[in-house]
């Protein structure tokens, strides 16, 4: 019976709903990438790569969709987070043209629009779990969010040799599950399924998609 106000609190089919969602989401995306920019420039050394990674990139879609859980329904939250993503797409890159030397190719940022079409809707839907009342959906959205920062934490150590970021990123990835989930069976189950994740995530993202679009 207690659920029951849950349920029917989360309808997310209006118009206006949808609306609220995407326009929201659009906007703080699209400031989080004029942010992360301006943040390259700024941080120093190694850490500039902190601000353009897909970890802390997929925490907006990951914010929009646990922010929303209680208003929208799935399908809302899943597209709120593509356009969080897709407005740090265009955040980045339109600053990158106006502020800067220009964005260069068009490929680069297309490719990296596609990237926000598939990651955008995962991170929301993660998100979304996180907030909702299903134990092992809750697990799997936190060892998303963790996960990523995992692949993150394998890319700047194994690969850039970047010590700190990497060890940064890694802490991530135990941290979240820590302080994010409920109950000492969460955060172990988060904690232990995100590991397999950052490294299949490493190995789809890098290796696979990123290695044949951008050599």
């Amino acid at each position: 019976m207690s659920a029951s106000p849950v349920i029917a609190a989360v309808p997310g089919t209006s118009g206006r709903a949808w609306a609220h969602a995407t326009a929201s989401a659009f906007t703080g995306g699209l400031l989080l990438g004029v942010l992360t920019n301006l943040l390259q420039g700024w941080l120093p050394g190694e850490w500039n790569q902190i601000a353009n990674s897909g970890g802390v990139w997929s925490v907006a879609a990951f914010v929009a969709g646990a922010l929303l859980a209680r208003k929208v329904g799935l399908p809302a939250a899943a597209v709120a987070g593509l356009f969080a993503e897709s407005g740090l797409v265009v955040g980045y890159y339109l600053y990158a043209e106006v502020a800067r030397d220009g964005m260069g190719s068009l490929f680069a940022p297309l490719v990296w629009l596609g990237m926000a079409f598939v990651a955008g809707p995962l991170f929301g839907v993660a998100g979304f779990w996180w907030r909702g009342i299903s134990p092992r959906r809750r697990v799997i959205g936190l060892a998303a969010l963790a996960g990523v920062f995992g692949t993150e934490a394998i890319h700047y150590g194994w690969v850039l040799h970047y010590a700190p970021p990497a060890w940064a990123c890694l802490a991530v990835l135990v941290l979240v599950p820590l302080l994010m989930g409920r109950t000492h069976r969460e955060r172990l189950l988060a904690l232990l399924t995100a590991i397999p994740f950052s490294l299949l995530a490493y190995l789809v993202f890098y290796h696979l998609i990123l290695m044949t679009l951008l050599g």
